[in-house]
């Protein structure tokens, strides 16, 4: 199933609505999924699509196509809180941001602004809906934007760039700020940079939109921390290390921002013949199960999260379905699991049991030009 697209380029052109298909984003018993890519033939920079969007029917696990939107190289996106905007990246060399509303049948481009920095890879909207975050992969820096009260993003309050490297010196010559995510209370941001082996975290001042160190957490050198997610508790998070192929336990103090490295898996048996870049990381909604995508091994591993949820132990390993496995997502309910296979450009769609956190594939698929992300609208 190959996802259409039409229309100017929404990241540039002038804030007007543009449908994206015959039914509304969203209804009582769909799911809609929100697709960020890579420009084709990324490696060339042709230019490229950016955002697709298709429906997902949970009780047959079957996925239609709805068309797209031309947003060049957004391979991330992330929804306000009330989930009525949308914010996506321009990874690129001068990158941006840009805000969309979602309407019933239609997304508006809202605006759009540099982040100061190169390549931002990632994003997430503080849980007062008042700030944009964005990672800067390839500048090693985080920057900050204030919401407007239409969702539209204001000029840049803060950017904050990294120091440091790591032994990896093709990927950890200098910072590289991967992922920018909040901690459950809310109160402190937690910056994941790969280059930098390092995981700072920030508090952000309400007033000013201005970002304060907390503390900068080293990890083990070379280990490439890229992603992480919160145990349900908050008090543990799990680390997908893309440079040494391993997922961390990690135990993190909500008061200082502090946080411990408990425990270490292989992310993947690959051996050095096949070398393997851990990508994705999920925790399903129920707190038992974490989900790690393999690029090289090209498998979804899952760990079985123990009762405190201080450990992880392995729990199955299913293949993709495709070629390098870059972000993967489950459903609300976590009972379906989409997974971004970049390089054979498909989206996999798999069944997942709640008891022990096994996959069955579907057969469905997707047909995205290199897919980096996937946004499931609940």
């Amino acid at each position: 199933m190959r996802i259409a697209r039409t229309g100017p380029d929404g990241c540039t052109g002038p804030a007007h609505p543009r449908t994206i298909g015959s039914s509304t984003l969203s209804d009582t018993t769909t799911l809609t999924l929100i697709i960020g890519s890579y420009p084709a033939g990324r490696e060339t920079a042709v230019p490229g699509q950016g955002l697709a969007f298709a429906r997902f029917d949970p009780d047959t696990a079957t996925v239609t196509p709805q068309g797209g939107w031309h947003a060049p190289a957004a391979s991330f996106s992330a929804l306000s809180p009330a989930g009525d905007r949308l914010y996506a990246v321009r990874e690129e060399a001068e990158g941006q941001v840009t805000a969309f509303e979602l309407g019933q049948d239609r997304l508006r481009h809202l605006s759009t602004l540099p982040t100061g920095g190169e390549d931002p890879c990632h994003l997430a909207v503080d849980p007062s809906g008042r700030y944009l975050l964005t990672a800067n992969y390839s500048s090693g820096s985080v920057a900050v934007h204030p919401i407007l009260p239409d969702g539209a993003l204001a000029e840049r309050t803060d950017l904050v760039t990294h120091v440091g490297s790591g032994p990896v010196a093709d990927r950890q010559a200098g910072p590289h700020a991967h992922m920018i995510l909040p901690d459950p209370t809310g109160e402190t941001l937690l910056a994941v940079d790969l280059g930098a082996d390092s995981i700072y975290a920030y508090t952000l001042e309400a007033d000013t939109g201005r970002l304060t160190l907390r503390a900068a957490n080293r990890m083990r050198p070379g280990s490439g921390p890229r992603h992480l997610v919160f145990s349900r508790d908050g008090a543990f998070a799990y680390l997908v290390n893309e440079l040494d192929s391993t997922v961390s336990v990690l135990s993190y103090d909500r008061g200082s921002g502090k946080i411990e490295e408990l425990s270490v898996r292989p992310a993947a048996p690959s051996t050095p013949e096949q070398p393997n870049y851990p990508g994705g990381i999920a925790l399903s909604p129920d707190g038992r199960h974490v989900y790690v995508s393999n690029r090289g091994e090209e498998s979804i591993a899952v760990f079985a999260v123990s009762e405190d949820g201080g450990d992880l132990a392995p729990a199955g390993n299913w293949p993709c379905g495709g070629s390098w496995p870059r972000h993967l997502t489950l459903t609300p309910d976590g009972r379906a699991l989409f997974c971004a296979n970049q390089r054979s450009g498909t989206v996999t769609v798999f069944r997942v049991d709640p008891a022990d956190g096994s996959l069955t594939a579907t057969g469905q698929a997707l047909e995205v030009d290199q897919p980096a992300h996937v946004l499931v609208l609940g």
